[in-house]
């Protein structure tokens, strides 16, 4: 057993299972903050209704995220402590940052939010979750800085006299062209998440036509959210494929399994490669689409696999700068196949309820619930890819992964590591499920419940939830 492979599935394992909660997150508290403000500005019941009903899901959610995200900073010094005390002067700053000052502002006003009904005045206690949002995507923010830092290190030297990478200039690090454009696309994910969370389990109660005053809005305004998010996703994504193409050729390359440099690129639907990833056997191409998309214009040039191996080689010495190319290829369609998918499913939507309809069919129901795993499919292949695709480095150009690794840990007890916390995240995601499972059947509360006085029996469901924690 190689310690480096257990650590690598170790960080991937709870790293993309704690990814399946924060999109969720970032895009839960805005859509919550913007039905809570529908019922400010209007007074109707039918938004109070729904907003405690889905605060109550992003509140499960965001507890989970908060467990399942504490592990991540913790195994960069259990697996992982020669990256970290190579590169920790530079990674450490941001992510003291978000913990310092964003998750500060995201739980200080979460918890006024969740006991503020009825003792704060309206729009303060409404302004408390906006800000929980704002905190949101400021956390984003800054993680996505460290991580983009790992994808274009910029803003550092390497000391003589340590050998550690120091941080010289924060601003490089916060304004990285690589982070301008990775957090749109990731913030627009988000987006979409939430919108097909909401349309799946609107569509679950309007199928069987529960509570349909209070899902007929929620799933209109979370076909909106989802349509435009999605073609933010698309804009965001190209520019991002652009920027990739300058920064990391070979993740390109690998995300096209395109072996021989072409001018002009075609775009491969389909590409069946050799097993050990050396060359292509057969693909189904669109011509030029693979240029315009890496470059902006339909007769770009765009660098093969083996050419890019063979400059990296010059430039970094002996060793195969390969990804697995067929990870990397599979995950980038999957990724771009559920962007367009979900567009699609939005658009339909929109379509069948246009006019205040409400279809009758079920197979239109059945859709919108099997619709909301797509995101999350395809928010996983899409870290998979930009991770995956960046080795063999852990800092693209700086530092291999092979080098980033403890070097005192030994396989057992990563493998003893691996064992734990994959069991602990299982058990943790059968009280998930459940939670969520049961809430959703639950449905929103009535009329009466909503509003009941302070301290009655209808007291604020958001703090009876929380004392259930």
């Amino acid at each position: 057993m190689d310690p480096l492979d257990i650590a690598r599935w170790q960080f991937g394992i709870t790293t993309v299972y704690h990814f399946f909660f924060v999109p969720l997150t970032i895009g839960l508290s805005a859509l919550v903050a913007g039905l809570q403000t529908a019922w400010v500005r209007t007074g109707r019941t039918d938004y109070l209704r729904a907003t405690k009903f889905w605060g109550k899901l992003f509140l499960i959610n965001f507890a989970m995220g908060i467990v399942t995200g504490i592990v991540q900073e913790f195994q960069f010094g259990m697996n992982w402590s020669a990256y970290s005390r190579f590169v920790g002067d530079v990674f450490g700053a941001p992510l003291a940052i978000e913990g310092l000052l964003a998750f500060f502002v995201e739980s200080t006003f979460l918890g006024l939010w969740i006991f503020g009904w009825d003792r704060l005045p309206k729009r303060i206690h409404l302004a408390c979750i906006w800000l929980v949002a704002f905190g949101t995507l400021l956390s984003a923010y800054f993680i996505l800085a460290a991580n983009s830092w790992m994808q274009h290190p910029v803003g550092y030297h390497l000391s003589g006299a340590t050998g550690r990478a120091e941080l010289t200039d924060f601003w490089a690090v916060l304004t990285n062209s690589t982070m301008l454009v990775a957090f749109p696309h990731t913030i627009t994910a988000a987006f979409v998440t939430a919108g097909l969370f909401i349309v799946g389990v609107s569509a679950w109660h309007l199928a069987r036509r529960k509570h349909v005053e209070v899902f007929r809005s929620s799933l209109k305004m979370a076909l909106v959210v989802t349509l435009v998010s999605a073609v933010g996703v698309a804009i965001t994504g190209d520019v991002q494929g652009k920027v990739m193409t300058a920064q990391q050729p070979m993740k390109m390359a690998a995300a096209e399994a395109l072996y021989s440099t072409e001018q002009p690129a075609s775009f491969s639907i389909l590409t069946v490669g050799t097993l050990d990833g050396g060359r292509e056997v057969y693909s189904v191409k669109v011509p030029r689409l693979l240029s315009f998309l890496a470059t902006g214009s339909f007769k770009g040039r765009v660098q093969g696999i083996n050419d890019v191996q063979a400059a990296e080689q010059a430039k970094y010495g002996p060793g195969d700068y390969r990804p697995v190319i067929p990870l990397a290829y599979w995950n980038f369609r999957i990724m771009v196949g559920v962007g367009f998918l979900t567009a699609l499913i939005a658009l339909l939507g929109l379509w069948l309820l246009r006019r205040g309809r409400l279809p009758s069919n079920r197979w239109v129901w059945r859709v919108g619930v099997l619709a909301l795993a797509l995101p999350f499919v395809g928010n996983s292949a899409g870290w998979i890819f930009t991770e995956m695709g960046r080795q063999p480095w852990s800092v693209y150009g700086v530092m291999k992964t092979a080098s980033s690794v403890s070097p005192t840990v030994g396989a057992t007890s990563m493998l003893i590591s691996v064992i734990a916390l994959t069991t602990l995240y299982g058990v943790l995601m059968v009280i998930e499920a459940g939670l969520m499972v049961r809430y959703v059947k639950a449905g929103p509360p009535s009329e009466t419940e909503v509003l009941a006085p302070p301290g009655g029996d209808g007291a604020d469901s958001e703090q009876s939830l929380t004392f259930a924690y």
